[in-house]
């Protein structure tokens, strides 16, 4: 039985119309026949939320802000999970959820439960799927967001085809994770941090370390790197993208940096893992052939012997965290 929030945490959430980078909550694919779940898909500004239901059908899906708090934000981020599963409850009363899923962004021990580290949410080693159960009165499935968005594409999106694959999410930062004989590889929770792989002597990344792909290459990091060149606020990397294609040469330094930073990652993934496909998602990939066609280029050009992955734009958009969520709930099922 679901626990019911303290009636003073009852009050509508707002909901969040568009992202950082501008886009709409889109729909979401549906999952198949299965138990119902709640699903919950944790960023650093925003939490996707739904309740499925026993033929896969995402219902209530939402884009709520995610609560603010100075230092550890595990409390008030539990809080607004119960609202958030008493709302959904409440709207869909014909759909009883068996079970949640739950991910979330930084270093994510899933078989301890535990939430080893986020700077942006500022938790250590945080009890969160206990918690998060404790809460919510079901079992709970506690994943990395990216490594279940990963698993997600495996299943039901663009990696279904390979075993062997990177799923890379670049967004307002860089994420990935790694699938090998078509099972997540963890290492603790430390595995996949590709955002955080060093590819030059700076700039200093947010995370405290030096020349870290994110700080050069995420969309984030194209936006506030032509601001910090020109004094003007693109509207987002797309802008960037657009403005280098017009012939802005700032634009074009700064993109063309970007994409021999990613084509450096892409290339040392391909000398060691070797991946079959890197599969790539977030809102950067959405720039088409300006991206692909570029990196596919460069790649063949940097390496040699090496056998060339297939690169494959993710098919389940910005929902497959919450998708991930969702299988991860009905595993315990």
């Amino acid at each position: 039985m679901m626990a019911s929030p303290d009636p003073s945490d009852t009050a509508p959430v707002p909901d969040v119309v568009k992202d950082a980078s501008g886009e709409r909550l889109a729909s979401v694919r549906s999952l198949g026949q299965g138990a119902p779940v709640l699903a919950f898909d944790v960023g650093g500004t925003d939490i996707k939320s739904a309740l499925f239901d026993a033929d896969g059908i995402a219902r209530g899906l939402r884009r709520t802000p995610t609560p603010v708090a100075d230092g550890d934000r595990t409390g008030v981020l539990i809080e607004r999970l119960g609202v958030l599963a008493a709302e959904l409850t409440a709207d869909h009363p014909d759909v009883v959820p068996q079970a949640v899923g739950l991910v979330v962004p930084g270093i994510v021990d899933a078989d301890a439960g535990l939430g080893v580290f986020a700077s942006n949410l500022g938790w250590h080693d945080a009890p969160i799927r206990d918690l998060a159960a404790a809460e919510l009165g079901l079992p709970v499935g506690f994943d990395h967001d990216v490594r279940a968005a990963s698993w997600a594409e495996h299943r039901l999106g663009g990696a279904r085809a390979y075993a062997n694959s990177v799923v890379l999410v670049i967004g307002t930062g860089i994420a990935g994770a790694l699938l090998v004989g078509g099972v997540p590889y963890t290492a603790g929770g430390y595995a996949g941090e590709i955002g955080h792989s060093p590819i030059a002597d700076g700039p200093i990344c947010a995370c405290g370390a030096r020349g870290c792909l994110e700080a050069v290459a995420s969309a984030g990091a194209i936006a506030r790197r032509y601001r910090e060149a020109t004094g003007v606020t693109p509207d987002g990397a797309k802008d960037v993208i657009a403005r280098a294609a017009a012939g802005d040469q700032i634009a074009a330094d700064i993109w063309n940096s970007a994409l021999d930073a990613l084509t450096m990652s892409l290339a040392q993934l391909t000398a060691v893992v070797a991946p079959e496909a890197v599969v790539i998602g977030g809102g950067l990939s959405r720039a088409g052939g300006a991206l692909f066609d570029e990196l596919r280029s460069r790649l063949a050009t940097r390496l040699s012997f090496h056998r060339l992955p297939e690169l494959v734009p993710a098919e389940l958009s910005g929902n497959a965290g919450l998708i991930g969520a969702a299988l991860r709930a009905r595993e315990l099922v």
